[in-house]
């Protein structure tokens, strides 16, 4: 199984050298990807434009979007653009991870349908594709992907997710949880994708969150009931279910391993880069 990290820039306060330097480091101790979040309405940082800054200073780590709120954004040619020129800039090292996204704010902040969204975000994977290849609304988009396409990933937990990853993705990111609970949907998308009659197999991922070291419980709740305020008590939940012990992380990496995961992306809560040493002892050495 391999293993990605999230840059932290939902860490409210993280400045830029921190950000940089998380890549870097990433890429040195041999992470398999460097991903980001997507938010509208929060104290964090552009993914698109963080991932081109890491894509400047780190070499052969991927870089993946896990997720972006694709639907919120306006225009699907410009989004197409603007992906193509990451591509490009980091030697094809790209993956597009996308999902609706359940808040309505950051769909009002831009201007774009939350109800819709769905619908919208189906018909933008489709039109990405087509914009990439040459064939968009517009004639001469461009640039054009280093490998002429760019392997878009998708997420959520909704039936309508699944099946979106099934039928358009390269397989399926989860968005959490225990990983007892995960081979039920990775059985679930892999019956969607014999549906969607798609050859080989889905790609399998998840999120979850890390706080080792001191202080990692304190941090992991003062980050988690910010960051998913919205969500009211369930935001206690979820800061309860970070990972801060040492043996919790090769339990919880283990039992993803065993369960299906292709691919654990784990979502630092400081921005302290030495914080990816930590880890990288771990699961790494």
């Amino acid at each position: 199984m391999d293993i990605g990290v999230c840059l932290p820039t939902t860490v409210p306060g993280a400045d830029g050298g921190q950000l940089i330097e998380f890549a870097r480091r990433a890429d040195r101790l041999g992470f398999h990807s460097l991903t980001v979040v997507d938010r509208v309405v929060y104290d964090n940082y552009d993914p698109i434009v963080t991932l081109s800054a890491a894509a400047a200073v780190t070499e052969r780590i991927k870089l993946t979007t896990a997720i972006l709120l694709a639907a919120s954004r306006p225009s699907t040619v410009e989004l197409a653009k603007q992906l193509a020129s990451l591509d490009r800039l980091s030697g094809g090292r790209l993956v597009v991870g996308v999902s609706a996204g359940m808040r309505e704010d950051d769909y009002a902040a831009t201007g774009t349908d939350h109800a819709s969204r769905g619908g919208r975000l189906d018909s933008m994977i489709e039109e990405l594709r087509a914009v990439w290849k040459g064939e968009g609304p517009v004639p001469g988009v461009g640039p054009r992907p280093v490998n002429g396409d760019i392997p878009i990933w998708v997420g959520g937990h909704s039936p309508a997710g699944l099946r979106r990853a099934a039928r358009y993705g390269i397989g399926w990111i989860s968005p959490g949880g225990p990983p007892h609970k995960y081979p039920e949907l990775v059985n679930r998308v892999k019956e969607l994708w014999a549906e969607e009659k798609r050859e080989g197999s889905p790609r399998m991922g998840a999120n979850c969150y890390v706080a080792l070291g001191p202080g990692g419980k304190e941090a992991a709740r003062e980050h988690m009931l910010s960051y998913y305020s919205y969500m009211g008590q369930m935001a206690e939940h979820l800061a309860k279910g970070a990972i801060t012990e040492e043996s919790m992380l090769r339990d919880v990496v283990d039992g993803y391993a065993a369960n299906g995961c292709d691919e654990l992306l784990l979502l630092s809560v400081t921005a302290d880069p030495a914080h990816l040493d930590r880890i990288a002892d771990v699961v790494l050495r």
